[in-house]
């Protein structure tokens, strides 16, 4: 028999947000990846859209979108949170390196991410005895200028979800730091143990009743959010390549690829809006 999310691993010292973390998570500088390699970006880099001439008017489409929306879906790794937060994990077990090298792929679009996903937790098998451990040791840093874009868009009555391809295990805490309704309003991947606590690897997890686990699946679990929450307009706004998927057929309306962790060359060239920085999305509002 298998078994999910454990009372434990949602415990406070991990859903205590933090502004940072000596132990683990130092600041980290904007990084910029393309498939062909990696440059360093400045702080002071101001939001970009691109060089084209429909630059100006595609723009001005997706801020009457971000006025108006009734609710806006976040990815959580490297936009919410200011790393990847199964990156860190495996590092944790000694498996860093081989995991954040896939990460970065699926991130990129470069490979199918459910093939990504099955890898990494094939690499690390993570037991539930590990996962709470971790989650009790390494807090919560959330990425500069989310908590007050959450406050805002709060303040002016817009649902937030979290839509992430991670794990409701290390996903939820975070939910609950920002006052995002547990489970109702985040989609992610339900990791599945067997009674030992060892890791199912026949089944590592929930792929019945989650969206997040395949290619494609944001733009599923943003669907299933604009429909059963009745919303007209749904923003989504992440940093990678699965993000940018989301916006389709009865799915997000825009995208605003986010690049103040990562800034990735394919996301900035195809997101409705780009900005560096959450305070750009808040000064919108």
């Amino acid at each position: 028999m298998s078994s999910s999310i454990s009372s434990s691993s949602c415990c406070c010292c991990y859903s205590a947000c933090v502004k940072t973390d000596s132990r683990r998570f130092a600041p980290q500088k904007q990084r910029t990846r393309s498939s062909g390699g990696s440059t360093k970006a400045t702080p002071a880099e101001e939001s970009t859209m691109g060089g084209s001439s429909s630059s100006s008017s595609k723009k001005a489409r997706a801020l009457e979108i971000w006025r108006m929306c009734d609710a806006v879906c976040f990815d959580v790794d490297s936009t919410v949170i200011d790393h990847e937060g199964i990156d860190a994990l495996a590092a944790y077990l000694g498996k860093g390196e081989e995991v954040a090298k896939v990460t970065t792929q699926a991130m990129n679009g470069e490979i199918p991410f459910e093939k990504a996903l099955f890898y990494r937790l094939n690499a690390m098998q993570c037991s539930r005895q590990q996962m709470d451990a971790y989650l009790k040791e390494y807090p919560v840093k959330l990425s500069n200028g989310f908590q007050e874009l959450r406050d805002k868009l709060k303040e002016k009555g817009k649902t937030v979800y979290l839509v992430s391809g991670g794990f409701r295990q290390m996903i939820h805490p975070i939910a609950e730091c920002l006052d995002i309704p547990v489970p109702t309003n985040v989609w992610a991947n339900n990791l599945l143990y067997l009674e030992d606590g060892s890791m199912n690897s026949e089944k590592p997890f929930d792929d019945e009743n989650e969206f997040t686990w395949r290619a494609g699946g944001k733009a599923l679990a943003v669907a299933h959010v604009k429909k059963t929450g009745n919303f007209k307009t749904v923003v989504m706004v992440g940093d990678g390549a699965t993000d940018v998927e989301a916006r389709a057929e009865n799915g997000a309306d825009i995208v605003i690829g986010y690049g103040g962790t990562v800034r990735r060359e394919n996301v900035e060239k195809t997101a409705d809006w780009f900005v560096m920085d959450f305070k750009e999305l808040v000064e919108a509002l």
